[in-house]
């Protein structure tokens, strides 16, 4: 039973809120793989899902942390998830089910933990690993894949290709490609992504979240997100730290000299999509902004949070369109910390904390958390573990009553 968060918004120093939650919501994945053999898919398939079925369930007996861990990755997590209500993803559920046993077999076989091998026949078009920090684009010619520990095999009409990994990674192949890139420690540039719903998208202004660059060099991407992580570090360290527990991927969706876009699902936890921008705070607040929602996505795994979450639709102080509570409740959660950052490099005497247009932003994030944070109190209905986090928003909103108040 997860005892209910006191400080899922604005960590504590010590706190192991987040770490308690993810947990939390990786358990739920456990669940998840009961529902398998319940999907009605073809027989090719269910034979691939089958044997993975079984992998899966010796790995969880003889070693339940090793399971977790492949849970984990957003690769394996994001279409496992996504099978919860397969109508609702663009894929195929055919294709869905292959996309998830593939991920998930190549992730055992990258940790040596297959217990015996797994022929797939059902193929996916690619196989993301952003653990080993590969794709592995399956040629047209394929026939099946074998995973075994250690090792892929491709079979074809013109061949085998074996890739062997190690480390980790994996060694070059003509089916190889390096698509991510080292931000900070375990979290990534993504240049390619597993997401079934990439491009299902709730925002009225875009539609879906392609991979682009935006014509600026992925040197350029990883020096602004490293500015902002490193801002973030300075500033707000637990909150630095539980990003480090989250986030694996940040995914590029293009550059815009004033328009800055960015997004995250619930299905895929531990992915920031997110555009480049040329202001350093633009850029940090998108990072936590985006962590956030990751985060209360964890808690909204394992909890309803808001008996009446999702209806009736109330006007939001960041969108255009109406929303519902949900959605107002993920913004406040996710400018609260954004406005406790401003604070304390105000505090800290930043040079860019110096200027009339950080001190006027600061206070017009204050406001508007304070404007959402009314809607929330004014119509919430929340469970036991909605309570807890409404009354630390509450007393975050109080702390930055005086900032939203000033002129």
């Amino acid at each position: 039973m997860l005892a209910a968060p006191r400080d899922l918004t604005i960590p504590d120093p010590g706190s192991r809120t987040a770490r308690d939650v993810l947990s939390a919501a990786l358990r739920r994945l456990l669940v998840d793989l009961r529902e398998l053999p319940r999907l009605a898919v073809r027989d090719p398939v269910r034979r691939d899902l089958e044997q993975l079925s079984r992998a899966l369930a010796e790995v969880q007996r003889a070693s339940p942390g090793a399971l977790v861990s492949v849970l984990r990755r957003v690769d394996v997590g994001a279409p496992l998830r996504c099978l919860r209500t397969p109508d609702a993803t663009p894929m195929a559920l055919d294709d869905l089910v292959a996309s998830f046993t593939a991920s998930a077999a190549l992730e055992l076989a990258r940790a040596e933990a297959l217990p015996q091998p797994i022929i797939q026949q059902w193929l996916p078009r690619r196989i993301t690993s952003s653990a080993g920090r590969f794709t592995l684009q399956i040629p047209a010619t394929a026939r099946s894949i074998v995973y075994a520990s250690g090792a892929v095999t491709i079979r074809g009409e013109l061949g085998e290709e074996r890739v062997r990994l190690v480390d980790g990674g994996a060694l070059e192949g003509p089916s190889v490609r390096r698509t991510f890139h080292v931000v900070e420690g375990d979290v990534l540039l993504a240049l390619d992504d597993a997401n079934p719903l990439s491009m299902v998208d709730a925002h009225p202004s875009k539609s879906g979240n392609p991979i682009n660059l935006g014509g600026r060099p992925v040197e350029q991407w990883l020096a602004a997100l490293r500015d902002a992580l490193a801002r973030v570090g300075r500033h707000l360290p637990e909150l630095r730290g539980e990003i480090d527990l989250l986030v694996q991927q940040f995914v590029p969706v293009g550059w815009d000299a004033e328009r800055h876009v960015s997004a995250s699902y619930r299905e895929a936890i531990g992915t920031v999509y997110l555009s480049l921008h040329p202001s350093a705070m633009t850029m940090t607040e998108a990072v936590i902004h985006e962590f956030q929602h990751n985060k209360l996505n964890a808690l909204f795994e394992i909890d309803g949070v808001l008996e009446n979450a999702f209806s009736p639709l109330y006007e939001s102080p960041v969108r255009p369109d109406p929303r519902p509570l949900h959605g107002v409740l993920l913004a406040v959660h996710a400018f609260l910390p954004v406005a406790r950052l401003y604070e304390q490099m105000i505090e800290a005497g930043a040079p860019e904390a110096k200027s009339e247009s950080f001190l006027a932003r600061y206070r017009a994030i204050a406001r508007i958390n304070r404007e959402g944070a009314e809607v929330v109190r004014s119509n919430a209905r929340p469970t036991a573990a909605g309570r807890a986090l409404l009354d630390e928003i509450a007393r975050w909103d109080e702390h930055f009553r005086p900032v939203a108040e000033q002129p």
